[in-house]
């Protein structure tokens, strides 16, 4: 039986007994009160009707009413008969049909009575007389009343209760099951949803309510939510599926290049130490020794080559394991200075212009420092990496409570349809791809820096003319001299674009 037959049925239970119980007591409530006044009105009449008594000689009694009483019983309507036990007459007003009861049997209750398809209802009276020292009954008087109208009441008022109360119940059941079915709909709404959703792919199904903000429309609105996350979560989780495959197979393609050629020079370097006099010509121990070094420096090469791509691989896994960073306010100059003072270590030809961070060094910026110093190497080694000549600079730029630190270099640039891609793993542009080396994953390992940091970034670039990264971040401290006009050492060479709104 489903909840909304369920609920009919009780419902339709309790207003049966409730209707009852009304029935009853409409019913009892009218029959008590017209009974009981129909007898009072008999009784009245009896007690308060003179009967004139006399006597005429020892055996017999005149026995009569009041001329005053027979006309008021008259025009009353009500049938009387007044019996004469000495002498056997009846004096009667419509009531000859009234059966006069034994002198020592006259009922004290009232009686109904049928006559001619008629019901009365009849009250009796004896008339005591004292004869001879001795009190005998010498009449009795019977007044009746018709009481087959109000019978007749009594039946109709019980059919129409009973079948009023069979309407209203048949009614209450039938709307009260459509307005059930239609309370429930809703329910079946999402029923229909999660069994759409259990036998296919579609997590976008919402169900449409239209309705209060109820029960119901609050469960509707919480399972849509609720739809609404797995959507998302099955989204993410699919994302993450296909990037751990594109991931694995880019991390498989990268790793077999130089596993490819370790292999390559270990079989060199093992056919050349451990080849026989009559295989071929025997190369002097100079050309061994050259032959060698050059095997091994492409080993070493490689080896550390695939130890940058594990490193890599490493923070990024950590980063999709929502990896979380501890921060902390640091000194914008200091942590700027440390990074340009460390930046003229790392291998290049062009030439390296720092910026001048005097004018920040009343700001502050909330991070970690280790992370945003790695993600600063990578936008410098990646801009002395493709400069072979020329210069490669940084500048810096205060707008609207934000930092900006400008990485500009002078290299091979780029199309502006590569900029979308360069931060995907293992992308790396078409023209750098097998002439420079790297994994293709650091400025996706800058990317997730930038945006556990709450900051952003922007690209101006174009082929052969160069690259710019302008990496806004948020301040942490920002003095009451707020300047939102640039602090460059010298003017900027490319023209910065404005940062985001700070959120």
């Amino acid at each position: 039986m489903s909840i909304r037959l369920r609920l009919t049925v009780w419902y339709s239970g309790i207003l049966a007994v409730t209707l009852m119980l009304f029935s009853i007591a409409i019913y009892g409530f009218v029959y008590f009160n017209t009974y009981q006044d129909l007898q009072n009105r008999l009784v009245d009449q009896i007690s308060k009707t003179q009967i004139i008594v006399s006597e005429v000689n020892n055996e017999q009694i005149d026995v009569f009413l009041s001329p005053k009483d027979h006309d008021r019983l008259a025009d009353a309507g009500f049938r009387v008969k007044l019996k004469n036990y000495t002498n056997g007459i009846n004096n009667n007003i419509n009531g000859t049909f009234l059966q006069a009861p034994a002198s020592n049997k006259i009922p004290n209750e009232l009686k109904q009575i049928q006559y001619n398809d008629r019901t009365y209802l009849v009250a009796y009276g004896g008339i005591p007389y004292e004869i001879d020292n001795q009190t005998k009954m010498v009449g009795v008087l019977m007044v009746a009343a018709d009481m087959t109208d109000a019978r007749q009441l009594f039946d109709d008022l019980r059919v129409t209760l009973i079948v009023g109360s069979l309407a209203t119940l048949f009614i209450a059941f039938t709307l009260g099951l459509f307005l059930a079915r239609k309370s429930m709909a809703p329910i079946e709404k999402v029923i229909d949803a999660a069994s759409q959703i259990q036998k296919g792919k579609d997590l976008s199904v919402r169900i449409d309510y239209d309705g209060p903000h109820d029960e119901i429309g609050q469960l509707i609105s919480t399972v849509n939510g609720m739809l609404g996350r797995t959507e998302v979560f099955y989204k993410d989780l699919a994302e993450a599926y296909a990037a751990q495959r594109r991931f694995v197979s880019d991390a498989s393609h990268e790793l077999r290049t130089p596993l490819t050629t370790i292999r390559g020079n270990v079989d060199l370097l093992q056919k050349a130490w451990n080849k026989k006099p009559h295989e071929a010509p025997h190369l002097d121990e100079e050309s061994l020794k050259q032959l060698s070094m050059e095997s091994i420096n492409d080993i070493a090469d490689e080896s550390k080559r695939m130890s940058r791509l594990v490193n890599d691989m490493l923070s990024l896994a950590r980063a999709d394991a929502g990896q979380t960073i501890v921060m902390e306010s640091l000194p914008a100059g200091a942590l700027l200075d440390d990074v340009m003072r460390r930046a003229q270590f790392i291998p290049h030809k062009a030439t390296w212009q720092p910026a001048n961070t005097v004018a920040l060094d009343d700001y502050h910026i909330y991070g970690n420092k280790d992370y945003l110093q790695q993600m600063l190497f990578i936008f410098i080694e990646n801009a002395f990496k493709y400069t072979k000549e020329g210069t490669v600079s940084l500048d810096t730029v205060l707008y609207q409570n934000q930092i900006g630190i400008r990485i500009s270099d002078t290299g091979i640039g780029m199309d502006q349809e590569e900029v979308p891609h360069i931060f995907e793993r293992f992308y790396r542009a078409d023209e750098s791809r097998g002439v420079t080396p790297g994994t293709g994953l650091g400025l996706s390992i800058a990317k997730w820096i930038i945006d556990e940091h709450a900051g952003s970034v922007e690209v101006v670039t174009a082929k052969g003319k160069g690259t710019t990264f302008v990496i806004w971040l948020p301040l942490a401290a920002v003095p009451a001299q707020n300047k939102a006009e640039p602090v460059f050492d010298a003017e900027p060479e490319t023209e910065i674009p404005d940062p985001p709104k700070p959120e």
